[in-house]
């Protein structure tokens, strides 16, 4: 029986699109200043990882700003990079200048799950931080006292390895036969079977990532029975 439902972002609870185009553009256009202007602070971090994983360890805070933009430009999913993200779009939430974007068929599929006793966790390439805001700050109202807790690279690992998912199941006491991950990516989904959870993939038309067997495959959170088996 399902306990605990896990979610991804990117192209299952919200628009790929709405991702990189409102995040990571706000993200872009704010790296320049905001490295200068936190030396002291977050920011002192990130310019010593960027130089280390770029092999540049004189890359002035122009270059690591040029470095940081690449890497947003191609998803690389580098830590110092989604540890400048989260700060840089925290204040873009706050300021009112982004907000979190999600499918019509989502925050009710959510507060039907919570209010049935499904426990709601988030699994995303984003930062915690961003997580936690695109939640809180969502266009539907805030949706953040819906889930209990969330996870990213950082803190659970790569997407794509069985061992992550363990990890998570591990921290969050549920048995994996017990939990159902809904994502629109194949690779993630694969894994998180090997891990011996259930799964359910999520195609929306119009998003990148295919369908692809063996998985069942739905278009819209109003199709997921969490009662039934999945797998």
């Amino acid at each position: 029986m399902t306990r605990a439902i896990v979610l991804d972002i990117e192209g299952t609870t919200s628009p790929t699109d709405a991702v990189r185009t409102d995040l990571y553009g706000y993200t872009a256009a704010h790296l320049p200043a905001w490295l200068a202007e936190n030396t002291d602070g977050t920011a002192d971090s990130v310019l010593t990882a960027t130089r280390a994983l770029a092999g540049e360890p004189d890359a002035g805070a122009d270059r690591v700003a040029e470095i940081l933009r690449g890497w947003l430009e191609t998803d690389v999913k580098a830590e110092p990079l989604k540890t400048a993200q989260g700060a840089i779009c925290a204040q873009g939430f706050r300021a009112g200048a982004l907000h979190g974007r999600f499918f019509d068929d989502v925050a009710p599929a959510l507060k039907a799950w919570h209010a049935n006793g499904f426990r709601l966790f988030v699994y995303s390439s984003g930062s915690e931080r961003n997580q936690r805001d695109w939640f809180t700050f969502a266009d539907a109202g805030d949706l953040s006292g819906l889930i209990v807790d969330h996870f990213d690279l950082v803190t659970a690992g790569p997407k794509r390895e069985p061992t992550s998912y363990e990890s998570i199941a591990a921290r969050i006491g549920v048995p994996p036969r017990d939990i159902l991950f809904l994502s629109d990516h194949a690779d993630e989904l694969d894994a998180a079977v090997t891990a011996g959870w259930h799964v359910v993939g999520v195609h929306r038309p119009g998003e990148p990532n295919s369908a692809r067997p063996p998985h069942l495959w739905v278009s819209s959170f109003a199709e997921v029975n969490p009662q039934l088996p999945t797998e």
